[in-house]
């Protein structure tokens, strides 16, 4: 399953009084990474819902190693390190553009629920499109 890299400009409003990007705006930024990989594969979450499923995020983790400051330019890059029947494993990476060092790792665990929140197998042309 090949990655997908977005780059991203950091803004003022996405830094704390420390001049850093507060932490939790990484998992906006791991999001918006899943949203591209999604479309990069010529599908979105919006398909995946108006077939009345859902892909909540039910277990996130994230490893800081290195500050990204306002006004960087930050590569994310997903990718789906698992699927099982009824869930999704992503994993990211965050670097400064033209910069080889990590800057943080994370990954998220999706559940497919249904409507009614019960858990689902992923449909077969879900899992054709993310592999």
């Amino acid at each position: 399953m090949s990655p997908v890299e977005v780059r991203l400009r950091v803004i003022y409003g996405d830094t704390d009084q420390m001049g850093v990007v507060y932490y939790a705006n990484y998992f906006r930024y791991f999001e918006l990474s899943r949203s591209e990989y999604f479309r990069a594969r010529g599908g979105s979450y919006v398909d995946v819902e108006k077939r009345g499923l859902m892909l909540p995020v039910v277990d996130a983790s994230c490893s800081y190693r290195a500050p990204a400051r306002y006004d960087d330019v930050l590569v994310v890059k997903a990718e789906v390190t698992r699927m099982k029947r009824a869930s999704i494993e992503f994993s990211y990476e965050v670097r400064k553009d033209q910069d080889p060092a990590i800057l943080c790792t994370g990954k998220t665990l999706h559940a497919c629920i249904n409507r009614e929140g019960r858990p689902t197998a992923l449909p077969e042309d879900i899992v054709k499109l993310l592999s």
